[in-house]
């Protein structure tokens, strides 16, 4: 909040600003909501001046109004939804992964968080034609498995050079694995910030569609799953998704996948859809029809 004070525009004075202090005035905001012809009476001021010092405070700390139209059209130019190559994940995700925005994939190891974003890059790279950047922090990641997953929805023949588009670029980070919690590590917490700062500025600035991943851990006092990283890092994902192991038919959960809607501004939160990870890791559909949680 700017507190009035000489030089902060042009006619307001110092005098004029010890006159409205002694009358409770002294922000910016006490001075522009106020009724100036009475502020000009109690304070024996110029109504005329205190009338030009307000115009210029209010062009110079007023946010532009913007018609509702005009922002709808421009969203609707700037913002696309892109497939994550699985039918039902798309459904949980309203249509797919929004551009301009952050989604997170949470889940204990082993639950398919790696898989389901490998599926998401060669479902972008290959059936959008759209380039693909995949930050590896764990070492995860391989050439020659998505290299299966690409001639698997291919069909089972070709190389990967036959998908034609852009492609899958990988950057591998050491020191950002297995470890201290980031939030724990010290200065952590500032990087870890500047790092959600930075990606939300990329999603927006240039309509990208960021999908982050995380571990889970338990609460201590229901047992409950929830996100690692804390509570400042919760606020940086538009939309989160559990993936939990759950058994499936037959009883076998090593390609089972449920996963759950926790975090959304467009759908209720608690749906959710199962997932089977092929032999090949390919998302497939489950047999069985989503669900709705409570």
């Amino acid at each position: 909040m700017a507190i009035l004070r000489a030089g902060l525009c042009p006619g307001l004075t110092a005098e004029m600003i010890q006159v409205l202090k002694a009358n409770s005035i002294t922000t910016v905001v006490d001075l522009v909501s106020s009724d100036l012809e009475e502020v000009a009476r109690k304070c024996s001021l110029s109504y005329k001046a205190l009338v030009a010092v307000r115009r210029v405070l209010l062009a110079q700390f007023s946010a532009f109004p913007v018609n509702g139209a005009d922002l709808y059209e421009e969203l609707k130019s700037s913002m696309a939804i892109l497939p994550t190559g699985s039918e039902s994940l798309d459904k949980l995700l309203d249509s797919g992964l929004y551009t301009g925005e952050v989604t997170e994939l949470t889940g204990a190891p082993a639950t398919g968080k790696t898989q389901v974003c490998l599926s998401i890059a060669m479902s972008a790279a290959h059936g959008l034609r759209q380039s693909v950047l995949y930050v590896d922090s764990t070492g995860g990641f391989t050439a020659s498995r998505l290299l299966q997953l690409a001639q698997t929805r291919m069909g089972g023949g070709g190389s990967a050079a036959d998908s034609g588009g852009p492609g899958v670029r990988c950057l591998r980070h050491a020191g950002c694995g297995t470890g201290a919690p980031l939030q724990h590590v010290p200065a952590g917490l500032a990087l870890m910030m500047q790092l959600a700062r930075e990606l939300k500025m990329l999603a927006r600035e240039l309509s990208m569609a960021v999908v982050v991943t995380n571990h889970v851990t338990r609460e201590s006092s229901s047992g409950h799953l929830k996100p690692a990283l804390g509570r400042s890092w919760s606020f940086v994902p538009s939309t989160r998704v559990l993936l939990e192991s759950r058994a499936g038919p037959g009883g076998n959960a090593s390609t089972h996948r449920v996963a759950t809607l926790t975090k959304s501004s467009r759908q209720p939160t608690g749906i959710e859809v199962e997932l089977d990870i092929g032999s090949c890791g390919v998302l497939e559909e489950s047999p069985a029809a989503s669900a709705e949680g409570p």
